[in-house]
């Protein structure tokens, strides 16, 4: 699948992939922050933003997207950052084309399985009636109920906007997430990568605990930690100038 992406700035190729539900607009502070340095591409996932929606959704088929994008750009060898679901296809893409990859940063994921935890979410979202709602703040407080976290509400209606005059809608394909979420959690443990890897995550997150990061250590034995203090799982938006610093001077060593 042909993937939409924006690119910023000269150098090395540093790709970046999002996680659930995100896109890439969600990276586009960072993204130009990087291109200092970097020739940085921000990439929407398939079934998100402005990428083609489809009833595949799997690490398998995100894996096979970001080659082909490689592909297209004739790119050799790259730098990928990923956040979550992102984490999770940069570290199976790792694991398939160790040859491709200078160094990978994974924020906040764990290559293990994760339990089904979005049902919240998803209910809210699919509870949303679009015939009926006519502005973000109704949408916001129709949400409310089922995802009492603000932050959590402003991060999924980025991905809101109007399909038509009056309409709103969402950018990403919430049948296909829903069918398929069960795989979204799945392990990505296909094969040791050796390769230089940062783990990054939020102090205030669960998502990588210190007895994940012992098993990190033997799927990923190149691996180093960091945690950035009060920050939780999007620890990027949280704690910007951090997450900055220390994934530059990974990539930079």
């Amino acid at each position: 699948m042909k993937l939409n992406f924006k690119r910023f700035g000269d150098g090395e190729p540093l790709l970046i992939l999002h996680g659930l539900m995100g896109m890439l607009d969600n990276w586009q502070g960072p993204a130009k922050a990087y291109s200092e340095h970097f020739d940085t591409i921000i990439v929407d996932a398939r079934n998100h933003g402005h990428s083609e929606h489809s009833p595949e959704f799997n690490y398998q088929a995100m894996m096979n997207d970001v080659a082909e994008l490689c592909d297209d750009l004739f790119l050799d060898q790259v730098n990928i950052l990923g956040h979550s679901m992102g984490g999770k296809t940069a570290m199976k893409f790792a694991q398939h084309y160790p040859e491709m990859i200078d160094k990978l940063i994974i924020a906040d994921i764990a290559p293990k399985a994760y339990s089904v935890h979005h049902q919240q979410i998803l209910a809210g979202l699919n509870s949303l009636d679009f015939s009926k709602l006519k502005s973000r703040g109704e949408v916001d407080k129709s949400l409310k109920p089922y995802i009492p976290e603000v932050g959590v509400r402003q991060f999924l209606m980025k991905s809101m906007y109007w399909r038509e005059k009056g309409k709103l809608g969402l950018r990403f394909n919430l049948s296909a997430i829903a069918e398929n979420i069960e795989l979204i959690g799945e392990a990505t443990l296909d094969a040791q990568y050796a390769g230089e890897t940062l783990f990054i995550r939020g102090a205030n997150s669960n998502y990588i605990s210190n007895q994940d990061f012992e098993d990190i250590k033997v799927a990923f034995p190149n691996a180093t930690l960091e945690t950035i203090m009060d920050a939780g799982h999007w620890l990027h938006a949280e704690k910007p100038e951090e997450f900055l610093e220390k994934t530059l001077e990974f990539l930079k060593s």
